[in-house]
């Protein structure tokens, strides 16, 4: 008894003196803006609807600024809106310089960039050049054998086999099938690596390479602050146009059929990435602006990604960075501390010296982050996502723990990547479930549209799971994600080293320290501590940094039994089942209470005996 009522004392004068310690709001003066910066990802189609069709739309978007700057949003970046048949919603884009009138107007955009502004956020664009719709004017005439568009696509002609037309060879498309689609008005196939509505460019042609130099400036002139690059990897093919070797020969329509050695990841990628660059920079020197981003999307081998940030010898700049996928490609529900730590330090040890690495936990093509870890570690990812070094990007609904909705009906299935595969393989095919429209509150619609009926169906449980309620609750995985969003401004996280350890298969720990040579010794490291069991342990954390005595808690979980501002002691540190937690050095309040608890203990053991 007497042990829990030292304990509760020094939980009482700890509270009292108020150890909380809060993050430093300042931007780091020597990095630019989007070093350090949070990111968040909208899906226009399912954030918010405010002209009542169903469909979300830009001035959705505005709507919801505010909501980003309270969460400590830096920038968003915006899936595809602009004109398009909507094939696949808005990556078959039919002009690169219209919003598409189901979003709204070139002038809803040019109100979105300055009242983003207004509030310090910065709006960046989905950009995709690798394919256009076949809506494009340019495509319409470059089928009809229009100068100068006539050698804006890959064309090919057909192979005669035993007297039958067929494709030119064996590369399959990424949504099933043929990559080849014939044209009986050009009499030859046309290459399509994603839908038959999406013909790739011919970027062999430099006058499509111009085409988007005009694009890019089009947008910067406006108010754009960066660019997302799509599906960068897919841009050349050979030009002998070779068959691919076999890889499943199970499936010849899939795109598992082949390696795809000629149609992915080809050299010339790299070269007009970084032509792109230079038209970025030379943009931002001349209106003295902000660092214009360009962030990649490639899903490569480490080796291709990493290209991405700089040629081998340093002299070519390309990327700001490329996105990083390994939390959504090689670990999951069944990872173990073990393979957190693998996969990340191997990360970090191969990204090019003094560039900026990056995390991205979930978009809109891969599952959700509570469906594919579980929703018992939804926490611990967030935190791990917002403590590592670099940029973080989150993808709407994330941050309130919104879970794939995988009951939707193939009859309302509408992502072609599922549709091509029929009824009976959709349903794990599909994108629609991490697609479904944000969950607002509990009324009508989950709050996201008073239209009788959403482009995708609400997630049926958004009276549990939705923000109102979570901004409400005492404990919320959305406050938790914003106490980690708080903390990571904290000058140790946006310039600390990095060093991790796995305390068996069950704990991933990680610290962040300044260099004795940093100028602010009062926060000289934080203790990120992650239990990915539902298993109560204790470790040493001496095992990872040094601590020796005691250390104090910053940040918890919403199942954690520890309170911020209560000091542990270091070598014996109780995780309980899922728990997440932030520690750092005993604060000066907190070392004061410290002192002042053993006096008052010290008179107390005096009185009683």
């Amino acid at each position: 008894m007497g042990a829990r009522w030292n304990l509760a004392l020094f939980g009482l004068v700890l509270v009292a003196a108020g150890c909380t310690v809060r993050a430093q709001e300042a931007q780091p003066a020597d990095k630019e803006w989007w070093e350090t910066a949070l990111f968040y990802q909208i899906y226009p189609r399912s954030f918010y609807d405010t002209n009542d069709d169903g469909v979300g739309d830009v001035r959705g978007v505005t709507a919801k600024l505010q909501y980003l700057k309270d969460t400590g949003i830096d920038a968003t970046w915006l899936s595809p809106i602009f004109s398009s048949p909507q094939e696949d919603f808005g990556y078959d884009v039919s002009d690169f310089k219209q919003v598409d009138p189901l979003f709204g107007t070139n002038a809803d955009l040019e109100q979105l960039f300055a009242e983003a502004n207004k509030l310090g956020l910065k709006i960046v664009l989905d950009f995709v050049p690798n394919h256009t719709s076949n809506k494009h004017q340019w495509f319409i005439d470059s089928e009809k054998g229009i100068a100068p568009y006539k050698d804006y696509y890959v064309w090919r002609p057909a192979r005669n086999v035993n007297g039958q037309r067929m494709p030119p060879n064996n590369w399959q498309s990424v949504f099933y099938g043929s990559a080849w689609e014939w044209s009986e008005l050009r009499g030859e196939y046309y290459l399509h690596q994603f839908a038959k509505g999406q013909p790739d460019l011919n970027y062999r042609n430099p006058d499509v390479v111009a085409e988007f130099d005009e694009v890019l400036r089009y947008w910067m002139e406006r108010g754009a602050a960066g660019f997302r690059v799509d599906a960068i990897n897919h841009m050349f093919e050979h030009p002998d146009f070779i068959d691919e070797p076999i890889n499943n020969p199970e499936d010849p329509n899939s795109y598992g059929y082949t390696h795809h050695i000629y149609t992915k990841d080809l050299p010339e990628t790299y070269d007009v990435i970084a032509h792109w660059r230079t038209v970025l920079d030379d943009f931002a020197r001349q209106q003295g602006s902000d660092a214009i981003i360009m962030m990649t999307e490639a899903y490569a081998n480490l080796t291709m990604t990493l290209r991405f940030y700089e040629s081998d010898d340093g002299k070519q700049q390309r990327a700001h960075f490329p996105f990083n996928f390994v939390m959504i490609e090689e670990l999951g529900e069944n990872s173990n501390a073990r393979d957190f730590k693998r996969v990340i330090d191997r990360w970090l040890g191969n990204v090019p010296r003094g560039k900026t690495t990056n995390w991205v936990l979930g978009n809109h093509d891969k599952p959700r982050v509570a469906s594919r870890y579980g929703v018992e570690r939804i926490d611990g990812m967030q935190l791990m996502l917002l403590t590592l070094p670099g940029v973080a990007v989150t993808y709407n609904g994330d941050e309130i723990g919104m879970i794939d909705h995988r009951d939707i009906s193939y009859e309302d299935t509408l992502d072609p990547q599922g549709c091509n595969l029929g009824p009976e393989g959709y349903r794990w095919a599909s994108r629609d479930p991490q697609r479904v429209p944000f969950q607002w509150d509990d009324t009508y619609n989950a709050g996201f549209s008073r239209a009788p009926r959403t482009w995708l169906p609400v997630h049926p449980y958004y009276r549990q799971t939705n923000l109102l309620k979570q901004q409400e609750a005492e404990y919320s995985h959305y406050k938790f994600y914003l106490d980690a969003v708080a903390i990571r401004k904290d000058r140790v996280f946006t310039h600390g080293e990095f060093k991790s350890h796995a305390f068996g298969d069950g704990v991933f720990a990680f610290v962040r320290y300044l260099r004795e040579n940093e100028d602010r010794m009062d926060d000289p490291y934080r203790v990120v501590l992650i239990n990915f069991y539902g298993e109560r342990t204790t470790i040493d954390v001496n095992d990872l940094y040094e601590i020796h005595n005691q250390t104090q808690v910053y940040l918890v979980g919403t199942e954690s039994r520890h309170k911020v501002g209560h000091l542990l002691t270091a070598k014996e540190v109780t995780l309980g089942p899922w728990d997440s937690i932030v520690l750092g050095p005993v604060s000066g309040g907190g070392r004061a209470v410290l002192a002042f608890g053993l006096l008052v203990l010290a008179v107390v053991k005096s009185f009683l005996f």
